[in-house]
């Protein structure tokens, strides 16, 4: 009888240290995956996730910035990896040449690929367009990545946030293929419900006494009961060290009171009964191996409980407050074009008439109606949500809301983009970035906001663009909540937390006393903050149910 064979994924003795500071990210690392394994790979920026993920499927790709020692075994596997962000080299490809490049391509029928098209919600000619990857939108790239991953049929899936930027609908689809995958899935995401409804395994990193020591906990349970146990594991072993140091208290204080005792009594007692002198002596003898029994009892005393904290700092004081009358922003738009596609109609239809130039027709095909007759209304310190599907425009949308606010007199705006190097001086140091005043005091401040971030003093002088995507995000926020604004304007603010700190990021916004504009497909921050929830369709925005 056909025996279908098992698969395994095997690390031993893993040590990956960063070859620029030699700081250890992980260190004797041991994991063992077999069919069946949903395994979540979580911990916060900087913890060595995405390296993990490189190195297991190709340590060519961890080379120019890691030293590793330790072995992996794939035995009969074929891994299947997506990247967190779409490689440099793909971003000139078109989207026939990206996913015709490989030959499993062509063993697929026209059928099987309208069918898997469908259940990815893009039109079958999306394997065809001549469009480049770099030009669609950040769902739209997860999505053919993914796609292309699925038909080359691997055995393990290794995937790197595969849950940013796609949309509510592509987000199901996502955690119906890790449910539903036989084999191994091994995945990084910051997305708490994706985590909750497919991990069946838990791979948590931490960085622990300032970034100096590197731990790891492998746990064969669902995330949700991680996270319980693990809480109530490290309240039982703080209670158990607090119950200890108050004991040896009390008993430091008795056998300080027994020597001390002892130790007059030998000074005031006569030469002349050396007997008792003799006694005391002795007695001082026992006291001293009590002593030192009571520090060798101090050595196995339980440790308080070292942890990995979640990020915490609050976004706008007083001075962001925004009054429950006021109209922050009124705004209508007759028609909703990609990027650039006003202006290449309006050339093409100007220019063509007279010229055959390839750049303008080029343009002008590229150039799409995404939406019409919008109309945005908010109100004081509301904090609303746009949904919608990948390349719907929403990004596009948010920015052209972002330019009008950015200019209003009487508010004040911070806009934090997807992209946040559009934003960022990647030369410049975070400290350096948010220095306004260039007085001492000022940037002494904002180091001291950054450690609360979890930057070590390391990480605060590096150039950003060294910086993990959390650590960037970080960054923003930080210069939002220093700015005194009264309106945020936030694209997937929550893309590149951790789940640990997805309840700290929402907290915080939630509790931002201004108004807050967003795009979001992060289930528990639209439950959890967001008073309005607005979708983007081609007819405009139409109010979605929370």
């Amino acid at each position: 009888m056909f025996r279908r064979e098992e698969t395994m994924l095997q690390i031993n003795g893993l040590t990956i240290t960063h070859k620029k500071d030699l700081r250890v990210i992980l260190e004797d690392f041991n994991l063992v995956l077999n069919d069946g394994d949903k395994a979540v790979i979580i911990g916060e920026e900087g913890n060595g996730k995405s390296t993990l993920m490189k190195w297991l499927y190709d340590p060519a790709l961890t080379e120019e910035y890691a030293e590793v020692r330790g072995t992996r075994v794939l035995g009969n596997e074929k891994p299947g990896y997506l990247p967190q962000e779409l490689p440099e080299k793909d971003r000139q490809k078109t989207l026939y040449e990206f996913f015709t490049e490989e030959d499993c391509f062509w063993n697929r029928t026209p059928k099987e690929l309208a069918k898997m098209a469908g259940k990815f919600g893009v039109e079958a000619e999306f394997f065809y367009r001549e469009q480049l990857l770099g030009s669609l939108s950040g769902g739209e790239k997860v999505k053919a990545q993914l796609m292309k991953l699925l038909i080359q049929e691997p055995t393990a899936l290794l995937l790197d946030e595969p849950s940013n930027d796609i949309d509510l609908a592509t987000m199901e689809l996502l955690e119906t293929v890790i449910n539903g995958w036989e084999k191994i899935v091994l995945f990084i995401s910051h997305d708490e419900t994706l985590i909750e409804n497919t991990a069946n395994m838990v791979v948590h990193l931490e960085q622990i006494r300032r970034k100096t020591k590197s731990r790891y906990t492998v746990a064969k349970m669902p995330y949700r009961d991680y996270v319980q146990r693990r809480l109530h594991s490290f309240e039982r072993q703080e209670q158990q060290a607090l119950n200890d140091r108050r004991e040896r208290k009390l008993r430091e204080e008795r056998f300080r009171k027994i020597y001390q005792s002892v130790e007059h009594a030998q000074a005031v007692i006569s030469r002349q009964n050396p007997g008792a002198a003799k006694n005391l002596k002795d007695k001082m003898h026992v006291v001293k191996a009590m002593g030192r029994r009571f520090a060798r009892q101090d050595e196995e005393m339980t440790e308080l409980p070292e942890q990995e904290e979640a990020i915490f700092f609050k976004l706008g004081g007083q001075d962001a407050s925004m009054p429950a009358g006021k109209t922050v922003i009124e705004y209508s738009l007759d028609e909703l074009w990609t990027p650039g596609g006003e202006r290449s109609m309006s050339v093409y239809a100007e220019y063509a008439v007279d010229h055959t130039d390839s750049w303008v027709e080029s343009d002008a095909r590229s150039a799409r109606l995404l939406a019409r007759n919008i109309f945005l209304r908010i109100r004081g310190p509301e904090k609303i949500c746009i949904v919608g599907a990948n390349g719907a425009g929403k990004t596009t949308l948010l920015k052209k809301i972002a330019d009008e606010l950015l200019e209003r007199p009487d508010v004040r705006a911070e806009y934090m983009p997807q992209n946040y190097e559009d934003l960022l001086d990647l030369a410049m140091t975070p400290v350096d970035f948010l220095d306004r005043s260039g007085s001492k005091e000022e940037r002494t401040r904002i180091r001291t906001y950054l450690g609360s971030l979890k930057f070590t003093m390391d990480e605060v002088e590096r150039p950003i663009r060294e910086l993990s995507g959390g650590q960037k995000a970080k960054v923003l926020l930080l210069k939002m909540s220093m700015s005194g604004a009264n309106v945020l304007i936030l694209d997937e603010p929550t893309r590149n937390f951790s789940p640990l700190s997805g309840p700290v990021i929402r907290k915080m916004i939630r509790e931002f006393p201004g108004a807050v504009i967003s795009i979001s497909h992060d289930r528990k921050y639209i439950a959890e903050v967001c008073s309005a929830v607005y979708r983007l369709t081609p007819e405009g925005l139409e109010e979605a149910a929370l």
